[in-house]
Order: structure tokens, then C-alpha cells, then sequence
């Protein structure tokens, strides 16, 4: 048998052992009869949901796309590695993200396991390129464990990123957001249709703000439950402004205070907020500017100062 017959026998060893290192860990984490039973359990109650879903799913679009995230959908609720509260949180981080579909955590979860065999795979495969180290198989296994857990980290680091992201833009917006608010509690209008109108008027400026704010405005419309939907809405943004707007709130429907006294209190402390945050922003600025000024105008001011001195010296030098 040739070499790299060999260390192509030893790579798909190394990916067999990968699987069967993660079947084994999840039939002895939910091995016995209890864990059978749980697990049949979630199964049914997961194919119930995917059931339900389906055709709700399938009716938005018909393309190769949806049928795709279907799929992958249908692999993740599949995924016995991943328990209910972790899959909580990934629902809870999801909906920070923008995503409110019913298969969005299933998804997340098919793509994480996806992209940790492909990173485990790439490196199984060229780990015999790597100097010194790569051409001993159990490197490659370490390596390729090590990655595995990487590739499955990274998708989840994506989301939150864009949760970050999407909560700094709705941020920047609140103060102007409590602004119509006020505005429109002054004319008279309830807090449903108030918040409607926000929204409306926040869609070309801040689309993730005017989505949320709109989704709350459905909610107060049909289910008549303004302390839930206000609270689904501080869960979904996760900011402390909105914690504390959502509290003014409660506080004033429970208590039978005007809300415009308490909007137009809270507006004027979010602004302030907001621009001693610019102010911070702004005084950071000067020692962020010393090292690139550093790096790459200091030389070049010293060049163009220093060049003609150190040609002349070199002219000297060289009639000398």
C-alpha cells in the first residue's frame, strides 16, 4: 500500500472515530430507560411541531432556498447534542438577532454542526501539509477535535455579533424613538396606537427599532396583555433603556399615573444619556489617534524633514 493510501486510510479513520466519539457521548449522556423516554418524548413532540410548521413554512415561499432551510431545520431538531436550555438560550440570542421564525433555532443549530464537521474534515485532509507536526496522526486527531469545537463555536459568535450590532443601532434611535412617543401621547392616543405610529415613523430610519416596536403594537392589539407584550419587547431588545421604559410603563398603567409626564421625564434622561455617551466617544478619540499618528505620519513628517540634511551628509561623505 502506498503513503497516501495510507494517510488517506488514516484520515477517514480519524473522521470515523470523530462520529463515534459523539455517538458515545450521547448514549451515555441520555443513555438508560428514563433518557429512551425523554428522548422519545422530544422526538414527538419536536415531529409535532415540524408537523405544524411545515406547511406554515412551506406556503411563504417554494423555492430552492426554503426548502433548504427546511431541511436543515428538520437535521437540527434532530441533533441530540444539544439539551433544552441550551436551545432556550440560542432562541433567546436569536430573537435579539431579528430572527422570530419557529425554525430559526433548529437552523442555527444544523449550521453549527455543518460548518464543525467541515473545519474537523479541511483539517484532517491538509493537516499533513502543517511543518514539523503534521505528518504524526495523532496531531492531526488533536488538531482536528480542536477545530471541530471551534467550527461549532463560531456560527453562535456570528449571532451575537449581529444581536450586539442591531441593540447599538436601536440605541442610537431610542431618544428619538420616546421623542414620538411623547409626541403622540400628547395627542391623545393610546399606548397601542401610539406605538404604532412610532413604528411607522421609524421604518425608514431604524428598520430593527420600527420592527420590534411594531411587533409589540400587534401583540397589544390582539392579545389586550399590555404587561406581556411590554415585556416581550424588553426580552427581544435587552437594553437597559428599554428595560426601564417598559418599567415607566407598567408603573403608570398599574398605578393610573399619566404616561406623558413619565415619557417626557424618561425622553429627557435618554437624551442626556445619549449625548454624554457622544461626548465619551469624543474624548476617547485624541489617545486612539497617538498610535496611528505614530505608525504612519510621524515617519513620513520625519522623512521630508530629515531627507535633505542626510543627503547632503552623504554628498559630504562621499567627496571626503
Amino acid at each position: 500500500m502506498s503513503p497516501a493510501n495510507v494517510e488517506t486510510l488514516i484520515n477517514l479513520l480519524m473522521l470515523f472515530a470523530l462520529f463515534a466519539a459523539l455517538a458515545i457521548w450521547w448514549a451515555t449522556k441520555h443513555g438508560g430507560s428514563r433518557g429512551r423516554i425523554a428522548e422519545r418524548a422530544r422526538q414527538a413532540a419536536l415531529a409535532q411541531r415540524a408537523g405544524s410548521t411545515e406547511s406554515e413554512e412551506l406556503e411563504e415561499g417554494s423555492g430552492f432556498g426554503q426548502r433548504f432551510l427546511h431541511r436543515l431545520a428538520v437535521v437540527g431538531d434532530r441533533l441530540p447534542l444539544f439539551d433544552a436550555k441550551y436551545r432556550l438560550k440560542l432562541k433567546k440570542e436569536m430573537l435579539q438577532s431579528g430572527y422570530r421564525s419557529n425554525l430559526a433555532v433548529s437552523i442555527l443549530l444544523a449550521v453549527k454542526f455543518g460548518v464543525g464537521l467541515i473545519c474537523a474534515a479541511l483539517t484532517v485532509m491538509l493537516g499533513s501539509h502543517i511543518p514539523v507536526f503534521g505528518g504524526y496522526p495523532a496531531f492531526r486527531g488533536v488538531m482536528m477535535l480542536f477545530v471541530f469545537i471551534i467550527g461549532m463555536i463560531i456560527p453562535e459568535y456570528v449571532v451575537s455579533f449581529r444581536a450586539s450590532q442591531r441593540r447599538k443601532e436601536m440605541e442610537g434611535c431610542l431618544p428619538d424613538a420616546l421623542d414620538l412617543l411623547v409626541i403622540c401621547t400628547n395627542a391623545g392616543n393610546s399606548l397601542g396606537v401610539s406605538i404604532r405610529r412610532v413604528a411607522d415613523e421609524l421604518a425608514t430610519i431604524c428598520p430593527p427599532l420600527s420592527s420590534e416596536f411594531a411587533l409589540t403594537a400587534d401583540e397589544l392589539k390582539l392579545s389586550g396583555d399590555s404587561t406581556r407584550a411590554l415585556h416581550g419587547l424588553a426580552e427581544r431588545i435587552n437594553l437597559p433603556s428599554i428595560r426601564a421604559l417598559i418599567s415607566t410603563l407598567t408603573q403608570s398603567m398599574r398605578y393610573g399615573t399619566p404616561i406623558t409626564q413619565a415619557l417626557r421625564t424618561l425622553s429627557r434622561t435618554e437624551r442626556l444619556a445619549h449625548i454624554v455617551s457622544l461626548e465619551e466617544k469624543a474624548a476617547k478619540l485624541a489617545p486612539k489617534m497617538v498610535v496611528p499618528m505614530m505608525l504612519f505620519i510621524l515617519p513620513a513628517v520625519v522623512a521630508i524633514a530629515a531627507g535633505p540634511a542626510v543627503i547632503q551628509l552623504m554628498d559630504a561623505l562621499a567627496k571626503q
